[in-house]
């Protein structure tokens, strides 16, 4: 077993095609899996079942590179860590054409995540769309290592409905993984101290709570960001599972204030581990607060180290 591993455009292709694995907390050589005959493939809801002990028809969004009869084409299939490059992708219809038209949800026609297998590393971009409907964003990954690309999008067409469609992106350099950050209900980024109020319940829906305070007083005057006081996105560890959180209320309704409380309604898939990041807004910069939590599980008395991610909230952590 190495110490080290340098993942390479050709690693990176076979990951796509094959499924390399990246595991958290040891260091593995590449490990290409056996294509099943395609008489004896699993619908991807089946093996979400089988591997994670869900019950639900769908599987959980970005695991599938297609679904709906859309595709996301990735044309940035490796980088180099620690160097910027452009990330280009186009989402595609059943007939191969470009999608051009898309709802706009939380102030955007597109969310994409980008987020380290691991989960330590995480990015939340805002990517343009030219007229002939390629998407691109300048991003820089800091370390090497596997990771999962998700656009979250709805398109503008009769009968579409919201999709989260994942795509692999390995970034070059020498791997060393990590482990999974302990589960913690306190986060601490940039000054800032935020604190996570319940738990995620498997199969059901629950509020999740995160409340705001710097120096110990609470914020009272977080910014909207994406039509919210913030922006949440869990993922799954292991297959990196993309779950929709929504916010409760909205930015001049009336009743929503702008902190220090700001809620979620979240629905988990399955029990395990997941990783919380939430993006809040306060004197014009947005940070990333980062949480991992067991689902089926209370949450841990004491708090283990603040859960960080090495992705700054600012800087180059978002494109706005």
């Amino acid at each position: 077993m190495k110490t080290g591993l340098r993942i390479t455009a050709f690693a990176a292709a076979l990951a796509g095609a094959f499924g390399t694995a990246y595991g958290v907390g040891q260091t593995f050589d590449p490990v290409v899996a056996e294509r099943r005959p395609a008489h004896e493939e699993r619908h991807p809801s089946e093996a979400a079942e089988s591997e994670h002990g869900g019950t639900a028809a769908h599987p959980p969004g970005g695991l599938q590179i297609s679904e709906g009869g859309y595709t996301l084409d990735l044309d940035t299939p490796a980088v180099t860590a620690g160097e910027r490059a452009e990330l280009r992708f186009t989402v595609r219809d059943a007939d191969g054409r470009s999608v051009d038209e898309y709802r706009r949800e939380h102030d955007k026609e597109l969310h994409l995540i980008v987020a380290s297998r691991d989960l330590v590393t995480y990015r939340h971009l805002h990517p343009e769309r030219a007229p002939d409907g390629t998407w691109s964003t300048p991003v820089d990954l800091p370390r090497a290592g596997g990771y999962r690309v998700f656009a979250d999008f709805t398109p503008d067409r009769p009968g579409a409905e919201n999709l989260t469609l994942g795509a692999d992106l390995a970034a070059s350099g020498p791997y060393s993984p990590r482990e999974l950050p302990p589960p913690s209900t306190t986060a601490r980024v940039d000054g800032y101290d935020v604190k996570l109020t319940g738990t995620l319940t498997p199969g059901r829906a629950s509020e999740l709570r995160l409340t705001v305070t710097r120096d110990g007083d609470p914020v009272t005057d977080l910014q909207p960001y994406l039509g919210a006081y913030g922006h949440l996105v869990a993922l799954r560890a292991g297959d990196l599972a993309y779950l929709h959180v929504h916010p409760e209320g909205e930015p001049g309704d009336g009743t929503t204030r702008p902190g220090p409380h700001v809620s979620f309604t979240a629905t988990a898939p399955s029990s395990g581990s997941y990783r919380l990041f939430l993006d809040f807004k306060h004197d014009g910069v947005v940070r990333t607060a980062a949480f991992t939590v067991e689902a089926g599980k209370a949450a841990p008395e004491e708090p283990a180290s603040p859960g960080r991610t090495e992705s700054p909230g600012h800087s180059g952590g978002h494109g706005h």
